[in-house]
This record gives C-alpha cells, structure tokens and sequence, in this order.
C-alpha cells in the first residue's frame, strides 16, 4: 500500500486555485464532472479508445473566453488503448501535472486492477483506498467481513449448496463481462445444479467463480441503494458528518424483462430465455418512507464506527450501503461500495432528494464530493481528503 505520507506530499506540490477532479470514464463519471463543473473545478476522463465519445465529444465542455463553462462538463478527455494504461508512470505524472484528485469508481479497481490501485497509484485519492479492497468478496476481510464487525443485518451465507431449502441467491462475477455480474437464483440443491449447469454451457459463469461463489439467503422485498457522504471537515463547521444524499434502485437485464412478462408466459421460456442474467443497464431515484429515515441513518453510523476501527481513517466522502427491506420493515445489506456509487448518475443536475434538502441547491453526490475538494482547499486541509 502507497503510504499516505507520500500521497499527502503529492497534494502539498498541488495548485489549490487550478484543482482538477479526474475519473475513470465509464460507471459514473458523468456525475463527477458535472458536480466538478457546477463547482467551478476543471475536470478530466480518462477513456478507452472506442468508448471515449461520450466524454471527449457529446459531453465535452466549452467554455468562454474568459473560462465560463457554457456547455459540457468534460475539460480534457484522455483517452488510451485500455482503462488500465492510465496507471503507467507517463500518465499518472500528466494527472499529477494538472493538480488531479482522482474520485474511484469500480471501474477503476476492476479496469486498473486493485494491486495497481493500492501500490502503483500515486495520484491522490479522495477517499480511502485502503477500502477498496473489501468489494472483493473472494478476500479474508471484504465488506462481510466489516458488516459482520459493525454488528450490521446482512442475509445468512449458505455454506454448500447442497444446503439450499428456501430461495437463495448466488453471487459471482460473469464470465465475459469483467464489471458485470453473473448472479442467480435457487431454491433447491436440484435447482442450483441445473442453473449452474446451464449457465456454465452459456459460458455466462466458469467453474471459479461457481467454486468462490457466495451463496446467501435471498430477502424477499423492495431494494434501496442509499447514498451517503461522510465528512472529515465537518466536526470544525459544527455539522453532521454523516449525510444521506439520496437513494436508488436499478434496472436489470434481462431479469426486468422477465418480470414484466405474465407468469405463464415465463413458463413457456427455453434455453438461453429461461434464466434471467441481472445485468446492471441502469438506474432510477427513489425515497423511503420518513419513518424508515432514521433505520438508514444507523445503518450508516454503525458502517462508519466500523470503518473508522478497522481500515484507518475510515469512510472519506461517498459510499453506498445496497439493502433490501422485508415484509416486517427490516433492512439487510446485500452489497457496499465503499466508494461513489453506480446509480448516483440519476441525480445529475437535478440532485439528491435528501442532498437537496440539506444543502438548499441541488446537491448530486459528483457535486458533494467537489464542495468537500474546495472546502478542504479553501482551509488547507486537502491532505484530509486524500488516501
């Protein structure tokens, strides 16, 4: 692991006037540069060749004369062979020149590779990278491992399948598609082993990922991603570290395909129909009900305590605690993202619910994560925000 010291002189040769706030292109990028923008923060993407479009013509910023962002959000596009070239010393030294706070996104651990991310990447990091590591549900202390710790409700691991006697899911990694998941569902130690089967025909799974799988009780009920933000600025202002800035759920193909299909009709479904793949395609914003607000907020307090105990100096910045919520009002957490989440580009421009309602303007989490960058630069403590 890069010491923080180094990461921290880094940020001491840096700019505070002519920051940039850089990311991956691809999960949420767009929701950095635009929160970046709105603050009035250079911004740069660095994008694959063939998938750099978006960033580097359709969102790409122009600005006036005098520097006035008229349109875009995207400053500078860099664009290379493959996501992972970024991590070269040529390109890391170009972040380094333009004063570059980089915002992870699970694109950048799954693309650049998390040994990369730990030990090679000198550009500092708002957040801590240190977290990072604990998406990997293969690893001894993944977020499990800390939710466990931090005494917070997530489904019951089934050891082997051949345990299975109630719907259960089981988590793996897809085959072909690196971000993307090859999950499925079974009640049944039969169904577990047909489905496997199947799938593994598919090529949708290999047989590695089935043999690390996680296998857990699958909750029945509505899902909610809550987007939080946790502050080491705040104690000095007098606020509330810990915010809620908004919730989101997604859409998945084909599973979403399936459920609007009536139940006789999925019945008549064969071969590569039969079994839905849940393939993040996108998202959509949500709230909970007032009454559940303040289950969430604890939710969040434990995960921060826990953090802050086990993976030194804790949450900085965004994260994403993934629940579903049962029949009797009880939240267990499915999935964290100890980092920006994939669904925060549903507020751009418009905002969070709850980030709005706390800071009196539209408050998206790429522009919460750009008031924190200036507030620290405005105090001297950049320092603070960066691992």
């Amino acid at each position: 692991m890069i010491p923080r010291a180094s990461v921290q002189e880094a940020i001491a040769r840096y700019d505070p006037r002519r920051l940039t706030v850089g990311a991956i292109g691809s999960h949420s990028a767009l929701d950095v540069a635009d929160g970046a923008a709105d603050e009035g923060l250079r911004t740069l993407v660095v994008a694959q060749q063939g998938r750099e479009r978006t960033y580097a013509r359709y969102f790409k910023a122009h600005r006036a004369a005098d520097g006035r962002l008229l349109r875009g959000a995207v400053d500078e596009c860099l664009v290379l062979p493959k996501f992972g070239d970024v991590v070269q010393d040529a390109h890391q030294q170009h972040l380094l020149s333009r004063s570059t706070v980089w915002v992870p996104n699970r694109s950048f651990t799954v693309y650049c590779g998390i040994d990369n991310v730990e030990d090679k990447w000198r550009v500092p990091i708002f957040g801590n990278r240190a977290m990072l590591r604990t998406e990997e549900r293969t690893e001894s202390r993944d977020y499990y491992w800390l939710l466990e710790r931090a005494g917070l409700p997530f489904p019951e691991k089934i050891k082997d399948p051949r345990d299975i006697t109630e719907l259960a899911i089981v988590k793996l990694h897809h085959a072909k598609k690196k971000l993307e998941r090859g999950f499925f569902t079974a009640a049944s130690y039969k169904e577990y082993q047909e489905k496997s089967g199947e799938l593994l025909s598919q090529g949708v799974i290999d047989e590695e990922s089935l043999e690390k799988a996680r296998i857990e009780r699958y909750v029945i009920g509505p899902v909610f991603n809550f987007n939080f933000f946790y502050s080491p600025l705040a104690a000095r202002h007098g606020e509330e570290p810990l915010e809620l800035l908004g919730v989101d759920w997604r859409f998945e193909s084909s599973l979403d395909g399936h459920v609007r299909l009536p139940a006789a009709q999925q019945l008549t479904l064969q071969g590569k129909q039969r079994i839905p793949e849940m393939t993040v395609v996108g998202h959509n914003t949500a709230t909970v009900r007032e009454s559940l607000l303040e289950d969430a907020f604890a939710l969040g307090e434990k995960f921060v305590k826990a953090a802050q105990e086990h993976y030194a100096p804790g949450i900085i910045g965004p994260f994403c605690l993934q629940t579903c919520v049962d029949k009797d009002m009880r939240f267990y957490i499915y999935d964290v993202a100890p980092r920006i989440g994939g669904g925060t580009n549903v507020h751009v421009g418009v905002g969070h619910p709850y980030g709005n309602a706390l800071w009196r303007q539209p408050t998206s989490t790429g522009r919460r994560v750009a008031m924190e960058i200036k507030r620290a630069a405005e105090e001297g403590r950049l320092a603070d925000v960066v691992t």
